[in-house]
């Protein structure tokens, strides 16, 4: 696996205990950084990250978070920073899905995934922006999209509208900390083979996966990858964009 120069820094990712977060975290710490982690529920899953990360010889701090609570991030913020003494990188990965058609969604799924997804990455940016300020060399925020927020995706309304406003995020807040040297940078994703993958049926599998050019999906480590460039010096010149990693179904 490449590396990217992030060595000796330290990065929040939400959402880093399984999937595409896990990937990200484990990434970051295989190139060097100390890396700080939420949790919702799953506290067994978080210590073994914690320990995988250890391994690698990296600090790791993990605490139970609801992304979505403005004052619970505020408050997880503050203990990485008490932890790690400054804050490079944030990754807003925490995301939910509630799949319904819009005449059948339940408005408590609407708000759900809009709270999760689009609240819960205003929340925490807007947590690490002071810290990253005092930072002698700025920060770097990715913003983990999808490309249902880019075309729409049928049955998907909540999901691709909390998409489609991460990418809005994305690029008003590029431009709002861009005099501080921080980028904001979003990687709207394809279908990539996690857990939720894995529970779509045959059928409908088959249907996606002749849609995708490259006649794949993708695999988190790959996502990982991308992300620690996005975040790494190589990329300090790059902000308010999207990149796209779906194997060239959205284009």
């Amino acid at each position: 696996m490449n590396t990217y120069d992030v060595n000796g820094r330290s990065a929040i990712v939400t959402g880093g205990t399984r999937g595409i977060g896990k990937a990200i975290v484990l990434q970051l710490a295989r190139s060097g950084c100390s890396v700080a982690f939420n949790y919702s529920k799953s506290a067994d899953e978080a210590e073994a990250l914690k320990s995988e990360v250890a391994a690698l010889g990296m600090k790791a701090f993990a605490a139970q978070c609801d992304v979505a609570n403005t004052d619970a991030s505020a408050e997880f913020v503050k203990q990485v920073v008490a932890e790690f003494g400054a804050i490079d990188f944030l990754v807003n990965n925490a995301g939910i899905t509630r799949d319904q058609l819009i005449m059948r969604m339940k408005e408590e799924d609407w708000d759900a995934v809009i709270d999760t997804n689009l609240k819960g990455a205003w929340n925490f940016s807007k947590a690490v922006l002071r810290p990253m300020m005092k930072n002698e060399n700025g920060g770097s925020i990715v913003n983990i999209s999808s490309i249902s927020g880019v075309v729409g995706m049928l049955g998907q309304s909540n999901y691709s509208a909390s998409k489609a406003g991460m990418i809005g995020l994305t690029k008003a807040l590029a431009k709002e900390v861009a005099s501080r040297n921080i980028t904001v940078n979003a990687l709207a994703l394809g279908l990539v083979e996690t857990e939720m993958a894995s529970e779509m049926n045959a059928e409908y599998r088959e249907k996606i996966l002749a849609q995708i050019p490259l006649g794949r999906l993708g695999n988190v480590d790959e996502a990982a990858e991308i992300v620690c460039f996005m975040l790494s010096d190589a990329a300090r010149y790059i902000t308010g964009q999207v990149i796209q990693a779906d194997g060239g179904l959205a284009m």
